[in-house]
């Protein structure tokens, strides 16, 4: 699954000769000749997806659209109360008092942390939670790895291994559900056919609201560095 872009424009022309991306402020737009076939898009915004990314990052920060504050609290999927984030001196990068609902952060390197915060976090919760998922389903998967891709939000292997982004946890809970569903529809359907949504929308009867909320939500700045 592509990691969040905006909607994507795609304008057919019958003059243009070759497939054109150009990325702005507010929007991306691809210029489509007449003659190419979906396919073709297809592979070709695959192809593109992590210069996308890089390049609607960098227009961002261009146009001032980034704040680039810490935050003070960071709601994490799994939680009915956002984490109270503390920034202070210390030696440890991170220390996390669930009881009492507080992350301290070290001072030092704040935006680094927060970030080994969140993949510390989804490493331990993100598996048990596609294992409970996968039993509430009955779509068994064989393992489950939580990594950090530029351009992916999650995928499954033809041996039905998944794999989930980190930087899920951040999302509300329904958000997370949905590409745990995604994926583990994928061990019945190795395809995106009209059977694959239909077995995701058994378990998300509000997949595509969550699919658009996933591609329009800009992840925090300091996700990124």
């Amino acid at each position: 699954m592509p990691q969040n872009l905006p909607e994507i424009q795609i304008t057919r022309k019958l003059r243009a000769t070759r497939l054109r991306l150009r990325v702005e402020p507010t929007q991306i737009k691809l210029t489509v000749p007449q003659f190419c076939t979906q396919r073709q898009v297809q592979d070709f915004l695959k192809q593109s997806e992590q210069w996308m990314i890089e390049t609607w990052q960098k227009q961002q920060e261009k146009s001032g659209q980034i704040d680039k504050t810490f935050p003070t609290e960071l709601k994490l999927f799994n939680l009915k109360k956002p984490l109270q984030v503390v920034y202070q001196t210390q030696k440890n990068s991170f220390i996390l008092d669930q009881q009492n609902h507080q992350l301290f952060v070290s001072d030092r390197q704040p935006e680094s942390y927060l970030k080994a915060f969140t993949i510390a976090y989804a490493k331990t919760h993100l598996p048990p939670y596609l294992q409970k998922l996968s039993i509430e389903t009955g779509l068994k998967f064989n393992q489950c790895a939580v990594r950090q891709p530029k351009t992916r939000w999650g995928s499954c292997s033809a041996k039905h291994d998944i794999m989930l982004n980190s930087g899920l946890v951040l999302f509300p809970h329904e958000i997370a559900r949905y590409v745990a569903v995604h994926e583990l529809a994928h061990t019945k359907h190795f395809d995106h056919s009209a059977r694959f949504w239909a077995e995701v929308e058994k378990y998300d009867a509000n997949f595509q609201q969550h699919r658009k909320i996933l591609k329009t939500t800009p992840m925090p700045w300091w996700w990124n560095i």
